[in-house]
């Protein structure tokens, strides 16, 4: 014997290595963690798959075992073994114990093929794998492996099975070596999760459990006893089936005691529970839980067909669990094959087909014979039985060429017949097609040719025929190229060459050959349209009415001679209505009937056999234009006017091709022939002026374009009308009085028609003239003038015709005269009698000497009237003065002012006033009297006093009012202070009569006036009182500090206070005993007095004031500081002199009285009161709000 190779399959690399030694045995093999070995033979060669291992079974919920979990690399293409290295069901075979030909139960001559993820090898309906056929030799083998199976079974448990092999080293050193309890619970959920097996191997007294509180350590002695208990449980008894296992146990009960009593009844409070674990690989090798429950009995299902498993059961209670039972070793019995795959067609003529399949797993039983049906071709999906036998192969005769036949396969052995495959349809092949007929053209292009062929004849429908088309182009010597190949009878070839023959022959093909081609047929592509001919060019001159133009060839003729131009021709530049005007052969072509001055445009296209040729470039053509014709005679237009008439007409019918764009009108003379242009323009009408009225004139027109003027039309004779009168000579002016002028003209001629008024206009300005006499009269009379004033008239005539120009402007001027009367008299305000005041106080000032002047004159609004008026018109003469009457005192006369004032009036007076004005040629009128009063006499100022005064403030008052009065009082006071630089500054202005000054300084004279003001003006300033501000005293001292220094004796101490403005400070301590009066104890400059001959049961009080010593003054004394008390020293109290000085001064620190707190103290403490209450505020609302 050779060496077999062993074939390593994993899902990265198979991998062949040698297995077997010469001699047969199989020596052991390391299995990685996850995979599993197993031992087939097939036609006698042993060989060793190592495959991943799959979960074989589920717990209830999970997926059935044939539904195998997804390939982990679902991108690679499948992999499909050889059938001899298709892989078994996951059972791990460590090795073989024995020589030659002593194989152990546990090799099974059979094998599983693994899950292929792939769309050949698909699972069967039922999720089965299937197997594959078993030789004669692999039967025999498998039956005598059953055999000495039933005897190791039924030889007991008692030891070690011999045919067991050993584990293999590297399991020994991974698996556990102790039964791990998590939590009180072991075995399901650890074994479950990290699919490490239970180690049989341990005992009980190996095993290791965990307490309540995941803690390793000892068991006590009931656990122990229940774990004891636990641990005898039996093997369970297996009833086998194909494809499951009905398993059954008895609960574990306790063993009699050697005295042969029984052990406690005391029955767990909880009752049992029982997992049972099966293994694919072996008794030792791993376990997996497949059943949990109190049941005593469980059913294993989707189990393969004749396969080794062993099974053990565990017991459960109380959280403990007990040692797992011997395992059970069984096989499954055989049944049906598998369904297998379906035939594949070997080979096939047109009358056979050769069919070809695998075996299917055969379950334990050797397949005998295979059964194959057929549609016989009807396509009905009723099948017949072609083929019984055991045979792998079969061959179909008489058969259809060309045709479809399906077929379906099914397995059978001892045990029954499989189900039946996938339906596979196949067909028959069929003869070579004959030569089809020559190709016919359907449409020709110019670049391609559509050409259609048909189907050879005798080729039956089921035959797929394809077609291959040849060209070969005229003149290329290239030969038949093809230039299509597909089942379509029909094809377009483009690409082609305008205008050119082409040979095309087609032959069909099939899967048995190629046909002959067709015969050769000729087809030509179509020319294609010529190109644009070349842009027409004009020949010779443009006339107006005409031109010639010509033309070339076009460059490119597509492949066929032009047959025929055509020309068209457009009048206008739009190029909307096209006009022909020519078709034929020629190059050139005249285009007559024009209009002149038009603007023309005209193209031309070709016309051969492949159509019609783009049309060509336009030409612009512009005939010139030629003069315009006559026009109309002029029209007059409404009635003829003396000196002129209004012409109008119309354009000329023919405007010789160019707009008209300018008309001459000439006229000529009622006395001469002679004729004068009176008009040229573009308008169609024209006023023509200067002629004479009542003459007859005769006009004529003629119009012009850009090439020139046309004839004149017919004369026209109009007859003027009467005009008006000629401009008047200026008129004559006479001044009868500063206020009256007469103004005198004469007539001028009429123009044909009497004179019937005139009309004279007079103004002031020369451009503002305003018509004041309209009559036949020669002369008017201008009244209520102004004198000393330029005026400006003039006169025109009137007649039937019309109105006449004005004559030339004549200037007159009017005589001087008095003044007008003074107009806008009105009294000056108070500010404004005083602003005079100064004013005329400046000019004095300015016009006297250097020498002393009096004081100015003070204007009062009791004894003085100011006027202000405006000057009246001066009529030509200067005004001298102004004359103020006052009824029935003597006018005043004044200068040439425009204000005055009155003095010397009396108070609370009316007056009747009027001025009038003055020149040098007399008085004017008088203004229009008005009534003034004058106010009356101011107050006088009262009198002041000091009511109340202190170092700092000083309160004054005046007259004999309330201290407070209302704003509305008429009597009011303003008060005034001296300062350092001698001025006086208003401290009051009201009606109140006191007032308060403060900030003031100390023994300081201080200078005041008052005045009174009503609405009759301000009072004079009384005289200036002085006042002088007291000294100020002392301030208070702080309480003094008492110390009882014997029974009879104490020492008082003060603060000092510092020398006030020099002047010393001396202070003056007082004592009081009991409910007497204060008396002087000292008075001096001492800050601390001995006080003897004190009483010790009575109580004293002291206190101190600061006294000023003044140098030219008496004395000044503050005010006294807080009381002090001195209690008696009590005698109960067994102390020293030391212990009762310090309980006086405590006594005395405690009598002190609590100081206020001053402003500022009071104004922090409220702000910071007010801050805190703020930030807890915007705290409220941040927190409570805005969140």
């Amino acid at each position: 014997n050779d060496f077999a190779l062993g074939t390593l399959i994993r899902k990265d690399c198979p991998a062949q290595v040698p297995m077997m030694s010469p001699n047969g045995s199989v020596p052991p093999i390391y299995v990685p963690p996850g995979y599993v070995s197993q031992i087939i033979e097939e036609n006698g060669v042993r060989r060793v798959l190592v495959l991943p291992q799959q979960p074989e079974f589920h717990p209830g919920g999970h997926s059935p075992l044939h539904h195998p979990p997804p390939p982990p690399h679902a991108h690679l293409p499948a992999f499909i073994p050889h059938p001899a290295m298709m892989p078994p069901p996951p059972h791990l075979y460590t090795g073989m114990a024995g020589g030659v030909g002593d194989m152990s139960s546990q090799y099974i001559s059979q094998y599983h093929p693994a899950h292929i993820y792939s769309e050949q090898d698909s699972h069967s309906q039922h999720g089965r794998p299937p197997f594959v056929h078993r030789d004669e030799r692999t039967s025999k083998t498998y039956e005598r492996l059953q055999k000495k199976l039933k005897e190791r079974q039924g030889g007991g448990g008692g030891g070690p099975v011999k045919d067991s092999p050993p584990p293999s080293p590297q399991k020994t050193r991974s698996s556990p070596t102790t039964l791990d309890i998590h939590n009180g619970v072991g075995g399901k959920g650890l074994e479950a999760e990290q699919g490490q097996p239970s180690n049989t191997a341990a005992g009980p007294d190996k095993q290791t459990s965990r307490g309540k509180n995941g803690e390793s350590g000892e068991l006590d002695e009931e656990a122990q006893a229940l774990q004891a208990l636990l641990s005898t449980i039996s093997k369970p008894a297996v009833n086998i089936q194909a494809r499951g296992a009905v398993l059954s146990w008895s609960a574990p009960t306790r063993p009699e005691r050697e005295e042969g009593g029984v052990e406690d009844d005391s029955s767990p409070s909880e009752p049992f529970s029982y997992e049972v674990s099966i293994s694919y690989s072996g008794k030792d090798g791993k376990y997996k839980s497949t059943h949990s429950g109190e049941e005593l009995s469980a059913t294993l299902e989707d189990l393969r067909p004749a396969t080794d498993y062993h099974v053990r059961v565990q017991a459960m209670c109380n959280c403990l669990q007990g040692s797992p039972s011997e395992a059970v070793s069984f096989t499954t019995l055989s049944c049906e094959p598998e369904p297998p795959n379906p035939p594949r067609k070997a080979s096939g003529t047109k009358n056979t087909l050769v069919l070809q399949w695998k075996a299917p797993c055969d379950n334990g039983s050797k397949i005998q014979n295979y059964i194959l049906q057929w549609d016989e071709g009807k396509g009905t999906g009723m099948f017949e039985q072609c083929y019984y036998g055991p045979q792998k192969q079969y061959r179909v005769t008489k058969l259809s060429p060309a045709s479809r036949y399906s077929f379906r396969l099914a397995a059978k052995n001892d045990m029954g017949t499989s189900e039946f495959s996938e339906v596979v349809d196949l067909f028959t092949s069929c003869s070579v097609p004959s030569p089809p007929l020559p190709p016919e053209l359907l449409k020709a292009g110019v670049t391609w040719l559509c050409l259609q062929w048909q189907r050879p004849t005798g080729s039956p429908k089921e035959d797929d025929i394809y077609y291959v088309l040849e060209m070969e182009e005229e003149g290329s010597g290239y030969g038949f190229q093809p230039s299509y190949d597909g089942e379509e009878l029909s094809c377009t070839v483009r690409n082609l060459h305008r205008s050119t023959k082409y040979k095309f022959r087609v032959a069909a093909y099939n899967s048995e050959g190629k046909s002959n081609p067709s015969q050769v047929a000729e087809f030509t592509t179509n020319p294609d349209r010529p190109s644009c001919p070349c842009r027409p060019v004009i020949k010779g001159r443009v006339l107006p009415t005409s031109f010639r133009m010509a033309w070339e060839p076009p460059k490119d003729d597509g492949g066929a001679e032009v047959t025929k131009y055509v020309v068209e021709l457009s009048e206008g530049l739009s190029g909307l209505s096209w006009e022909l005007v020519y078709t034929g052969p020629a190059m050139e072509h005249v285009c007559e009937s024009l209009k002149p001055g038009c603007s023309y445009q005209t193209r031309i296209y070709c016309m051969s056999e492949g159509g019609q040729s783009p049309l060509s470039e336009t030409l612009q053509v512009q005939t010139p234009a030629v003069p315009p014709g006559p026009c109309q005679p002029p029209r007059l237009v409404g009635k003829p006017k003396a000196r002129e008439v209004q012409l109008r007409w119309g354009p000329p019918q023919v405007d010789g091709g160019s707009p008209v764009s300018c008309y001459s009108v000439e006229v000529s003379g009622p006395q001469t022939e002679e004729s004068r242009e009176v008009y040229q323009g573009p308008e169609l009408d024209c006023t023509v002026g200067s002629l004479l009225p009542g003459k007859t004139y005769s006009f004529r027109l003629k119009a012009a374009n850009k090439a020139g003027f046309g004839p004149f039309s017919e004369r026209c004779e109009v007859t003027t009308g009467p005009g008006a009168p000629e401009p008047c000579k200026a008129p004559c002016t006479t001044c009868k009085s500063p206020s009256c002028v007469v103004v005198s003209w004469e007539a001028p001629p009429c123009n044909g028609a009497p004179v019937t008024e005139f009309r004279l206009e007079w103004g002031a300005a020369e451009g503002s003239m305003q018509v004041c006499y309209s009559g036949p009269a020669l002369s008017h009379e201008m009244k209520g003038l102004l004198p000393a004033t330029n005026y400006f008239c003039r006169v025109q005539a009137v007649n039937v015709a019309g109105v006449g120009p004005f004559s030339e402007v004549v200037l007159c001027q009017t005589p001087c005269s008095v003044p007008a009367a003074v107009s806008n008299v009105h009294a000056l305000k108070e500010s404004e009698l005083h602003g005079y005041a100064t004013s005329m106080d400046v000019e004095e000032d300015e016009e006297e000497d250097d020498g002393g002047s009096p004081p100015p004159p003070l204007y009062s609004p009791s004894t003085c009237l100011g006027l202000c008026w405006e000057p009246p018109c001066d009529h030509g003469s200067e005004i001298t003065s102004y004359l103020i009457d006052l009824g029935e005192r003597q006018p005043i006369a004044v200068g040439p002012v425009t204000k005055y004032i009155i003095q010397h009036l009396q108070p609370d007076t009316s007056y009747r006033i009027r001025i009038q004005a003055l020149n040098s040629l007399g008085a004017g009128p008088f203004s229009h009297t008005f009534k003034l009063k004058t106010k009356p006499l101011p107050p006088q100022p009262p009198r002041l006093e000091c009511t109340a005064f202190s170092h700092q403030t000083l309160r004054l008052k005046w007259g004999d009012g309330p201290a407070k009065a209302a704003t509305s009082d008429a009597l009011q006071y303003q008060l005034q202070m001296e300062d350092k630089s001698g001025r006086f500054i208003s401290l009051y202005k009201g009606p109140c009569h006191t007032h308060k000054v403060q900030r003031l300084n100390e023994s300081t004279s201080y200078s005041f006036r008052i005045q009174a003001f009503n609405e009759a003006g301000e009072g004079p300033f009384s005289n200036v009182y002085t006042f002088t501000t007291p000294r100020s005293p002392p301030a208070p001292v702080k309480a003094p500090k008492v110390e009882r220094l014997e029974d009879n004796s104490c020492e008082v101490t003060w603060e000092a206070l510092p020398p006030m403005k020099g002047d010393p400070i001396i202070y003056t301590l007082q004592c009081m005993m009991g409910n007497s009066d204060f008396k002087q104890a000292y008075k001096g400059s001492a800050t601390s007095h001995h006080v003897h001959n004190l009483q010790p049961s009575s109580d004293y009080r002291f206190r101190v004031c600061a006294i000023r010593q003044c140098q030219d003054a008496p004395e000044l004394s503050g005010p006294y500081s807080p009381t002090v008390t001195l209690s008696p020293q009590r005698s109960d109290v067994a102390a020293g002199g030391g212990a009762t000085g310090s309980g006086s001064r405590a006594g005395a620190e405690s009598s002190r009285p609590r100081r206020s707190l001053t402003d500022e103290q009071c104004a922090f403490l409220l702000l910071m009161v007010f801050a805190v209450i703020a930030i807890l505020i915007a705290f409220v609302i941040q927190y409570f709000v805005i969140k």
